[in-house]
């Protein structure tokens, strides 16, 4: 079963949306923004996280394109159903978080109300719009595919790691190999 127009058009529209962040990361490391900034004690580490989130957005725009696909991807549907869900679930627990955050900056539990402003609620705005599109297009997948709700927890359950991963194992390695200050 193929997905409807506006299923097709989510699809399309994630992957741009992929893309279009990926480039952001390259634009950054191309032009030595983060190298000649206040960061730049930690440019060699931020490299290795530029190129690495690059890949995952890449990797993403193709799991989008592949949810959409008129022809049956090489991969599993089984599979394919837990990334879709995986990107779906890793956007929403980071809008949560940052929704979060931005609560307890509002109530004084931490921070302060003026770290809030219309650049961090607009990026805000922006994932949430992102994580909504992914759901749309993991529910039709898994619909279109019959899959039951087994890749649905699996790629629910993948979040957390995908994020610990990223946010936590990886500064943690770039630190151990010195391409990262400890502090």
């Amino acid at each position: 079963m193929q997905p409807g127009p506006a299923v097709n058009a989510i699809g399309w529209l994630m992957a741009v949306w992929c893309v279009g962040f990926a480039v952001v990361n390259i634009v950054l490391e191309n032009t030595d923004y983060l190298a000649d900034s206040e960061y730049a004690d930690h440019a060699a580490a931020l490299t290795v996280m530029n190129w690495l989130v690059v890949g995952l957005k890449l990797l993403g725009a193709a799991v989008a394109l592949l949810s959409i696909a008129k022809r049956p991807p090489l991969l599993p549907p089984r599979l394919l159903g837990v990334m879709v869900w995986s990107v779906f679930a890793t956007l929403a627990v980071y809008v949560l978080g940052g929704m979060a955050q931005a609560l307890g900056m509002l109530f004084g539990l931490i921070g302060s109300t003026s770290q809030i402003d219309l650049a961090g609620l607009g990026y805000l705005i922006f994932f949430l719009t992102a994580a909504t599109g992914w759901g749309v297009l993991a529910v039709s997948y898994s619909k279109r595919h019959a899959l039951g709700w087994g890749p649905a927890v699996l790629g629910v359950l993948a979040a957390p790691i995908v994020l610990g991963f990223v946010l936590v194992a990886m500064p943690i390695l770039l630190a151990a190999l010195g391409l990262m200050p400890a502090s």
